[in-house]
């Protein structure tokens, strides 16, 4: 593993943008507005629209790095010893001289995977394999009451954090390691991940999380305190006992504290490159963790959806991960790390998008806050407009909703590009004609042809408009300021295009169809609702 043994890549020279100012795109939008085909529901579209030509890398010996392997696999079924007398069962991956005889020598370790998807255990050996034949041993665990290991599962509970702390510990004692060791996961193995390294095992180094998660409770269970649909059916597939567990706490308390890594994040002192998915559908977590430790925490935002980024448009391949691997296990000052803390793609929509960016910080530096309006007539600008009020009836059935059962504002075709780039919030005025209600407010690109791109959402129940640790009454046809907080994304609309915001009671599968019914009515115009964004510039060959 010295570095001799490595060859050190050299990126391709990638060209730089020019960025012009965000005020430009302000003075676009303070054009009259219209509506955007008034009052009418706007489509429901795939979540990724569709891809570009392949995307080139960012100019960063990162994301170029790699090196040839020097090893064989050789592969083992462990029972990895816990602290309770109980076990684990895992699959160890050796560097090997063949495939059945280990190399002298001693290594570095990754805990590739501790999930409790078992049947996922070969597609994870062959990326484990990946790094073996390059100098690791890697470990493939199932969790406690998961697969083949003994006992009752719990996801992300306090006893299976403590049975990942064995595991660390264990394969850094183990004969042919190193003691340097490092965990990385996606899904429930990035979450996994966080957990283990907020409870510190003493031989954990770094770690990747891809697909994490920051609050258990607001970013899976309950969004904005409103069930999941599709959670349930995670539950039903994988967890069945949850089901009863997990509506038995309807709100934020100490179970979901143990299973969080959002109040313990000041216990994060290692090194953490998280991997986000600008499609998937925890990436407000992932942003949450960067932004509670900036100084320790890499960001890595790609036009993904929720699994490895293999496979998908604008992968960045294994090598940024060996990378990763050799500079803080290996400890290979030639290895390199990003440039930046924080490396985005804008996501393209229809003929849009301007592909990887650096920055310092997320948001970017010099994003600014755009405010605008939501108008009586349906429009959505910075004008102040005139007071009036807009309504939708929540009924139980159909289910989804029809076109009476939402709102839409929308601004008139944009003069120029416009990019969004950090979370949204949408300040609804809002009464109920129940004891309760939800609100869904979901961002779409709207096209000159009429097609909808969902670009991003967010969610809240009214009763938990103050926190999630209690409920807060609510008065039928009281007015309340409803702050829904709407999930990041960095996402250019083209000029041309309509930025629409819908508004509703419903939006499933993300949370379930359980309104209350009853007329629900928003203020607009002069001391109406507004909606609240991160906006960042537009590169200048991009403005009209």
């Amino acid at each position: 593993m010295s570095s001799a043994h490595r060859g050190r890549a050299h990126p391709l020279p990638r060209p730089r943008r020019a960025l012009a100012r965000v005020a430009s795109i302000l003075t676009a939008l303070t054009v009259t507005v219209s509506v955007v085909a008034p009052m009418a529901p706007v489509a429901r579209a795939a979540p990724q629209p569709a891809a570009p030509s392949p995307a080139a890398l960012p100019d960063d010996p990162f994301f170029s790095y790699d090196r040839p392997p020097e090893y064989q696999v050789v592969r083992e079924d462990v029972d990895v010893p816990l602290r309770d007398g109980s076990h684990v069962v895992c699959r160890l991956y050796r560097p090997g001289d063949t495939t059945t005889r280990p190399a002298a020598g001693r290594f570095p370790g990754i805990v590739y995977e501790y999930t409790a998807y078992a049947d996922n255990a070969e597609t994870f050996g062959e990326g484990a394999a990946y790094f073996v034949r390059r100098g690791y041993n890697a470990l493939v665990c199932q969790a406690r009451g998961s697969g083949e290991s003994p006992g009752s599962l719990d996801p992300f509970g306090p006893q299976e954090q403590r049975d990942n702390y064995d595991v660390v510990e264990w394969l850094a004692a183990h004969p042919a390691s190193t003691g340097r060791i490092g965990q990385m996961g996606v899904s429930y193995g990035g979450h996994s991940a966080l957990l283990v390294a907020v409870n510190q095992p003493p031989h954990l180094e770094a770690i990747i999380p891809m697909n994490g998660i920051h609050d258990w409770y607001a970013d899976t269970i309950y969004h904005g305190g409103i069930y999941s649909a599709r959670i349930r059916d995670w539950q039903r597939q994988v967890a069945p006992d949850t089901l009863r567990t997990y509506a038995e706490h309807p709100l934020y308390d100490d179970f979901w504290r143990d299973r969080s890594v959002m109040s313990r994040w000041n216990r994060l002192t290692i090194p953490t490159l998280e991997i986000n998915g600008w499609y998937d559908r925890y990436r407000d977590g992932m942003v949450k963790n960067y932004r509670a430790r900036p100084d320790n925490v890499w960001l890595i935002s790609g036009p993904w959806e929720h699994g490895y980024p293999e496979g998908q448009h604008a992968d960045i391949g294994r090598g940024a991960y060996l990378a990763w691997w050799d500079h803080w296990l290996a400890q290979d000052p030639d290895a390199p790390l990003p440039a930046t803390h924080v490396t985005s793609y804008e996501v393209p929509g229809p003929g849009a998008g301007h592909g990887w960016q650096q920055f310092e910080q997320w948001p970017p530096r010099d994003a600014r806050e755009l405010t605008l309006r939501l108008g009586t007539d349906g429009a959505l600008s910075r004008a102040v407009g005139r007071p009036g009020t807009a309504t939708f009836d929540v009924n139980t059935e159909p289910e989804p909703p029809q076109g009476d059962e939402r709102l839409v504002f929308g601004t008139s075709p944009l003069r120029r590009d416009l990019v969004l780039a950090g979370d949204a919030s949408a300040r609804i005025r809002v009464s109920f004609g129940a004891e309760d209600g939800h609100l869904a407010a979901v961002l779409y690109d709207q096209a000159p042809d009429g097609t909808s791109t969902r670009i991003t959402e967010g969610w809240l129940k009214a009763s938990h408009r103050d926190t999630h640790t209690g409920l807060s009454p609510v008065e039928p046809g009281r007015v309340y300021d409803l702050d829904v907080h709407i999930r990041p994304t960095h996402y250019r609309l083209p000029a041309g295009h309509r930025l629409v915001l819908r508004v509703s009671s419903d939006d499933y599968p993300a949370i379930d169809s359980s309104a209350p019914p009853g007329r629900v009515e928003v203020r607009t115009g002069a001391a109406g609702s507004t909606l609240h964004l991160t906006v960042h510039n537009a590169p200048a060959g991009g403005t009209p």
